[in-house]
């Protein structure tokens, strides 16, 4: 019997944990929720660098509680964003650790796209990639 009734429940939660897990290994962090804060803080910011369409395809590859996290507070419309600066990407992240700092911000972001990259498939990683700016890319793995 699975423990919330559902097994995509269960398996959902499961999944959530695993990324959670792996990210406070990335980061070197020993806290779950300041590593919810990031995942959630950079999925948001990516989701909105994105056009429509490929956020659309890289929320199809996320788990289903993560890709409930990714489409919280999606306005399409307000999409791409405008500002296309590493220093704007950054910020936006940051703004999640106003009263807690993460430190090396870029390095963090670096451990979520890492994780990106061992769920999502190499093609779409590419595609994100590639609607970033040089600057932002150096982000990536």
């Amino acid at each position: 019997m699975s423990q919330f009734g559902l097994p995509i429940i269960d398996d959902s939660v499961h999944s959530a944990n695993a990324w959670l897990n792996r990210l406070t290994e990335l980061t070197g962090w020993d806290h779950k929720q300041r590593a919810y804060r990031l995942l959630r803080a950079t999925l948001h910011a990516l989701r909105d660098h994105l056009s429509v369409n490929e956020a659309a395809d890289l929320g199809a590859q996320l788990p289903t509680l993560i890709r409930g996290i990714y489409y919280e507070g999606f306005h399409p419309a307000q999409m791409p964003v405008k500002d296309r600066s590493r220093e704007h990407f950054i910020a936006r992240i940051e703004e999640a650790f106003e009263t807690d700092p993460m430190g090396d911000a870029p390095e963090a972001v670096g451990a979520v796209l890492t994780l990106l990259s061992e769920h999502v498939s190499p093609g779409e990683m590419d595609d994100i990639r590639v609607s970033f700016t040089k600057e932002i890319r150096a982000l990536f793995p």
